[in-house]
């Protein structure tokens, strides 16, 4: 009997004794970890590797790690699709904020236990598998079509008026969560726990920033949103009626 085929990974870190234990840690778990030194290596790694998620140091000397996810949020052929599970050796809320503007799906604060970043990158790697796993189930109406907006499951694509929209993994899973939920009035409590994988990240601020980063992509005007509306004091509710 063959062996599994071991998850790649790319760990983009300056710290190579980190980079080793965690590598050495997560083998034990059926995970595969390619080793970047900096910033210019790993964006060079990326389209060789094509690997399944990205372990991103945001404090790095030369291209420091928001500017790294910047980029790979840029490349065409999926930079816009591979999870980026950010780390930061600092504490400042802020630069978890930024982080997830730029398009990290999510953030782990140095120093981590090796076990929770063991339990984040599944949590990832489940988002989307169950993500594809809905789309597979519904292939005879795989596109959810409001208006110009057209969200396609099986694609993992979105357009508004046949123009493509960048999202990263979480925030697609999150638009189509709202999506498929059309007319409904969702907590950020449910609308975590319609995407699942999100339990250890219990930090309500992360939900508002995806969800202003996804009206930047459909939205006309971010600022006054149709698609994607605030209840004040509750969550948010995606709209039935839509250009």
């Amino acid at each position: 009997m063959n062996a599994p085929t071991p998850t790649r990974l790319l760990m983009i870190e300056d710290d190579a004794r980190l980079a080793q234990m965690v590598t050495e840690y997560l083998a034990q778990s059926g995970y595969e970890v390619t080793h970047a030194p900096d910033g210019e290596k790993g964006l060079e790694q990326l389209p060789l590797l094509q690997p399944e998620l990205v372990i991103l140091d945001l404090m790095m000397p030369g291209i420091d790690g928001l500017e790294v996810c910047r980029r790979i949020r840029a490349l065409p052929n999926g930079g816009a699709k591979v999870p980026v599970l950010m780390l930061t050796a600092k504490g400042d809320p802020m630069d978890r904020i930024i982080g997830l503007e730029l398009g990290a799906d999510d953030y782990l604060p140095k120093p981590f236990e090796p076990r929770e970043l063991l339990a984040r990158i599944r949590a990832v790697l489940r988002r989307r598998g169950e993500a594809t796993a809905a789309a597979a189930t519904t292939r005879a109406t795989p596109v959810l079509c409001f208006g110009s907006l057209e969200i396609d499951r099986d694609a993992r694509t979105v357009q508004v008026a046949g123009k493509a929209c960048e999202l990263t993994s979480y925030q697609f899973d999150l638009l189509v969560a709202l999506a498929e939920r059309a007319g409904r009035v969702l907590t950020r409590d449910q609308i975590m726990e319609a995407v699942r994988g999100r339990e250890l990240e219990a930090f309500d601020r992360s939900i508002d920033v995806h969800i202003g980063r996804i009206r930047n992509a459909i939205e006309a005007d971010s600022k006054e949103p149709k698609r994607i509306l605030t209840v004040r004091g509750v969550g948010y509710v995606f709209a039935k009626q839509q250009d």
